[in-house]
């Protein structure tokens, strides 16, 4: 018939068939008979969108930074959707406008938002090292627009793949980075010759600690040597003192002995004599030729002996002395005997 159409949707498109402004049929993977004079019908796409984005934006430190990203979202709400844009279709099944373009470039546009105010807080070191904190951003972001709620999307995901400086920029920081490099890597070599010297002064320090703790031992073994050398002469010193005064006390002992022996002599010396004496006093008066012959000593060479005395005596008187020679052989035999 004259104005009688049929259309079919896949699965992955809602379909709203509108007939002189009422809703007739919706769902999604519709086919259907329509009229095309009084029927209006919109699809809008389920599926999930990854939407690519691409920022300029100044740092803190009035630098430029791309940031360069994907936005994955879907439609949760497709009538909503359909109230806020114009998602129409003619009777090939092609949109009549491209309302889908203003959906990205919305999504992309509050994306950016939330971006530049993180993006000027931050200088050009930090921006390029905070792909995380962007993300984080951005999500949030979105999670208080009020776009999501009035297109009645969802955003599934916000990913940063790549934040660069400008080429100028890159090839300075290039240059300070790899001058820091070189001056880590001189630190470093510092830091292991500082260690090693530092390794060195505690070996030597150690070592001169055990030489100062060896010298210590050695003077405390000196010092207990000449102790016990002090001690020992001390007791020598002791043993000679107790001799000598063992020494000194047999010494007075003994003098005391002699003088008790001595006097002991002395008083026999003294009786001997006084008997001696006491005996003798009666001769004293008497010649000793009268004594001689109170002795009554009849050996000859007594005799002879008392004749030569006498001789001796009267020597003076005496002119010639004549001795037989049979005396004196008399004589010289008495002797030998």
């Amino acid at each position: 018939m004259l104005g009688l159409k049929h259309i079919k949707f896949d699965s992955m498109s809602y379909v709203i068939h509108y007939k002189n402004g009422q809703i007739k049929n919706e769902g999604r993977g519709l086919s259907f008979f329509y009229f095309a004079p009084s029927s209006s019908i919109v699809a809008i796409p389920m599926g999930s969108n990854n939407l690519p984005f691409i920022f300029n934006e100044s740092t803190n430190d009035y630098q430029t930074v791309s940031i360069q990203g994907q936005i994955s979202y879907k439609i949760a709400n497709p009538k909503l959707l359909a109230e806020a844009l114009d998602f129409t279709v003619k009777e090939d099944g092609l949109y009549k406008k491209n309302d889908i373009e203003k959906l990205n470039q919305q999504i992309i546009n509050a994306a950016q938002t939330s971006t530049s105010s993180l993006a000027h807080s931050l200088k050009l070191k930090e921006a390029m090292r905070s792909a995380k904190k962007i993300e984080q951003t951005i999500s949030q972001g979105f999670e208080s627009s009020q776009l999501v709620e009035s297109m009645g999307i969802e955003i599934l995901s916000v990913n940063i793949l790549a934040i660069t400086a400008t080429p100028e920029m890159l090839r300075a920081l290039e240059t300070e980075t790899r001058e820091q490099l070189q001056q880590e890597a001189d630190q470093a070599i510092y830091s292991r010759r500082n260690f090693a010297v530092e390794q060195e002064r505690k070996i030597k320090e150690t070592e001169l600690n055990t030489e100062i703790a060896v010298e210590e031992k050695r003077k405390q073994i000196s010092e207990k040597k000449m102790e016990t050398q002090v001690l020992k002469a001390e007791n020598d010193r002791k043993l000679k003192e107790m001799q000598l005064e063992t020494d000194i006390g047999i010494e007075t002992q003994r003098k005391q002995l002699l003088e008790q022996q001595t006097a002991n002599d002395k008083k026999q010396a003294d009786a001997k004599g006084y008997v001696i004496e006491t005996t003798i006093k009666p001769y004293k008066g008497i010649d000793w030729k009268v004594l001689t012959a109170l002795t009554n000593n009849t050996d000859p060479k007594f005799n002879i002996a008392l004749a030569f005395r006498e001789l001796a005596e009267n020597a003076d008187k005496i002119g010639n002395l004549n001795m037989s020679p049979e005396l004196l052989d008399s004589i010289m035999q008495s002797s030998s005997k």
